[in-house]
């Protein structure tokens, strides 16, 4: 039996993998969708393709959205020679906030059923800005935590009239969601795991950054 060159055996260790979707449902209009298009522009080399869809209501209604998408999806799977460039590997993520909203952790648990991710935040998804920018453990309201972001990012508006710049920001997502373990872990530790303020918002960044890199074949 012929012997394989090693070129060849390169090419099929470092072989780019099938396009990934991710449908991410989030309660913001403006801040997060800006956020979510500004990561796919970053990753616009890897074949990844993040829809922002963000429909009215609060956190169970939006959980609700996201489940009965991903069911729909898998009922719509085709066989594999049917398929087209996506894969079993598009995601579903919710994003919603702590706020004040009620049926809060039953969202959570909806979504953790339906297979969907959850990139949940207490007190609000500024949280997960800021933390590009420094550490933040404090346990103040969602006004406040989205008037700190304006002093680091003055573009910011907190009426959601203007976004900041997420261009830049999402250059330091890997930094953010480092300091985003730490707080969950601390909210872990203090037996309060949904405690202000804590963010999982990370989790959904580096499964899209994981994508991007195997999508390039690395």
């Amino acid at each position: 039996m012929p012997r394989r060159r090693a070129s060849d055996l390169k090419r099929r260790r470092y072989r780019r993998e099938p396009k990934r979707r991710f449908l991410i449902f989030c309660e913001g209009r403006n801040t997060e969708p800006a956020y979510f298009k500004a990561l796919k522009r970053v990753f616009s080399d890897a074949l990844i393709e993040v829809e922002t869809i963000a429909p009215a209501g609060v956190p169970y209604t939006l959980a609700k959205s996201a489940t009965d998408r991903a069911r729909s999806l898998e009922l719509e799977r085709r066989p594999r020679k049917l398929r087209n460039s996506y894969e079993e590997g598009d995601e579903v993520w919710a994003v919603f906030d702590r706020d004040e909203h009620p049926r809060f952790e039953e969202a959570v648990a909806i979504c953790l059923l339906g297979n969907v991710g959850v990139g949940r935040s207490n007190p609000c998804f500024e949280l997960w800005l800021i933390l590009h920018e420094q550490d933040f453990d404090r346990p103040d309201d969602r006004h406040a935590v989205q008037a700190h972001l304006q002093t680091l990012r003055p573009e910011y508006e907190r009426d959601g009239a203007k976004a900041p710049d997420c261009d830049d920001m999402v250059s330091r997502a890997e930094e953010a969601e480092r300091r985003a373990e730490v707080l969950l872990a601390r909210r872990v530790e203090e037996r309060t795991p949904f405690g202000c303020p804590s963010t999982t918002v990370g989790q959904l960044t580096r499964s899209i950054r994981d994508a991007a890199r195997k999508a390039r074949g690395y």
